[in-house]
C-alpha cells in the first residue's frame, strides 16, 4: 500500500535570533513588543531603541500561552529573564491577551512605527499582509498613522489564503511566491472574491491539466488585485513599503509593482517583525514617560 504523503506544505519555518555583539548589562533601557496575530506571533527586544533579539512562530489555540512562549523564545539565549525588561506592550489579533504587557496598542500604529524603523522616515504608504487581513497604512515622517484601510472580509488576499494554496498544490509555502514567477506567460487571476472559491477554481484548472507553476501565477495574480484595490482607495505615496510575512513572498510583491508602476522598499530587517518593532517603540516612549526622561 503507497505511504500517503504527510508534508504539512502550509507551515511557515519558525525561528529566532539574537544580535551577538549586543550585550544587555550595558543598556540603560530594555523593552519589549508581542504581536500576537491570527497566524503568527513574534516578539522583539530592543536595547535603548536598537533591535536585539526575537521570535516568530505559529499562533497556537490560546493566545495568552503563545505569547509567554514567543516570548520566552526571543530571550532563551540572552540570559534576559521577564523581570528585567523594562516594558512590554502587546499588539496584534490578541494583544489583550499579553498577560505581562503594561499596555496594548493597536497593530495599525505598530506596523506604521515599526516599518518606519526598518525602512527609514521616507516611508508614507505601509502594505501590512498579514494571516487573516490586508491593511494600507499612510503615514507621516515619524511614523504617525494618518490614515488606514482594512479588508478583512476574506482570507483570499492574506498570508491565510496562501497556506491553503500551498497545500492545494504541494509546494512549500516559502516557495510559493518563487514558482508564481516561474511562468513564461502571465495567465488570467483566478476568483478573487472568496478564498473557498479561489481554491475551487485553482482545483479546477490543476484537473484540467494546468502545470502547478501556472495555477500558482493566477492564485497570485488575484491576491494582487485584490490588494491593490484597497492601495487605490488609501492612495499610494512613495516611499511604499510591505510589512508582514507575505512581503516575503516575491509572486505578491512584485505584481503589485507592477499593477502600481512603484517598486516598495527593500528591508535589512524581517519585515514579519514591523509590528512587534513598533509595539517595543512604543515601549520605550511609555517607559520613558514614566521615569519622567520626556
Amino acid at each position: 500500500m503507497a505511504e500517503m504523503n504527510t508534508q504539512e506544505y502550509w507551515r511557515w519555518p519558525e525561528y529566532r535570533h539574537t544580535v551577538l555583539d549586543k550585550d544587555w548589562h550595558n543598556s540603560k533601557i530594555i523593552t519589549a513588543g508581542v504581536d500576537v496575530g491570527s497566524v503568527g506571533s513574534k516578539a522583539v527586544v530592543m536595547l535603548d531603541g536598537e533591535l536585539y533579539a526575537y521570535s516568530a512562530m505559529r499562533t497556537g489555540g490560546v493566545s495568552e500561552a503563545t505569547a509567554v512562549k514567543v516570548m520566552n523564545w526571543a530571550i532563551e539565549e540572552t540570559g534576559l529573564k521577564l523581570d528585567d525588561l523594562h516594558y512590554v506592550v502587546g499588539t496584534g489579533y490578541g494583544r489583550v491577551n499579553v498577560p505581562f504587557a503594561k499596555r496594548t496598542i493597536t497593530e495599525i500604529a505598530c506596523h506604521a512605527r515599526g516599518a518606519h524603523y526598518i525602512y527609514g522616515p521616507t516611508v508614507r504608504t505601509v502594505l501590512d499582509i498579514g494571516g487573516q487581513d490586508c491593511k494600507a497604512i499612510r503615514c507621516d515622517e515619524r511614523g504617525k498613522v494618518l490614515s488606514f484601510l482594512m479588508n478583512d472580509k476574506c482570507a483570499a488576499g492574506t498570508g491565510r489564503g496562501l497556506e491553503v494554496f500551498a497545500d492545494l498544490v504541494s509546494v512549500p509555502i516559502q516557495d510559493l511566491g518563487k514558482v508564481s514567477l516561474s511562468v513564461d506567460e502571465e495567465p488570467q487571476p483566478v476568483s478573487n472574491t472568496c478564498v473557498i472559491f479561489a481554491k475551487a477554481e485553482s482545483l479546477a484548472l490543476l484537473r484540467q491539466g494546468w502545470p502547478k507553476e501556472r495555477v500558482a501565477a493566477a492564485y497570485h495574480a488575484a491576491m494582487a488585485d485584490r490588494i491593490v484595490d484597497l492601495l487605490m482607495r488609501v492612495g499610494v505615496e512613495k516611499d511604499f513599503v510591505v510589512t508582514g510575512g507575505v512581503a516575503k513572498n516575491a509572486g505578491v510583491i512584485e505584481r503589485v509593482e507592477r499593477l502600481l508602476s512603484i517598486k516598495s522598499l527593500k528591508p535589512n530587517i524581517d519585515p514579519i517583525l514591523a509590528g512587534s518593532l513598533g509595539a517595543a517603540l512604543f515601549a520605550k516612549a511609555l517607559y520613558e514617560k514614566q521615569i519622567g526622561l520626556r
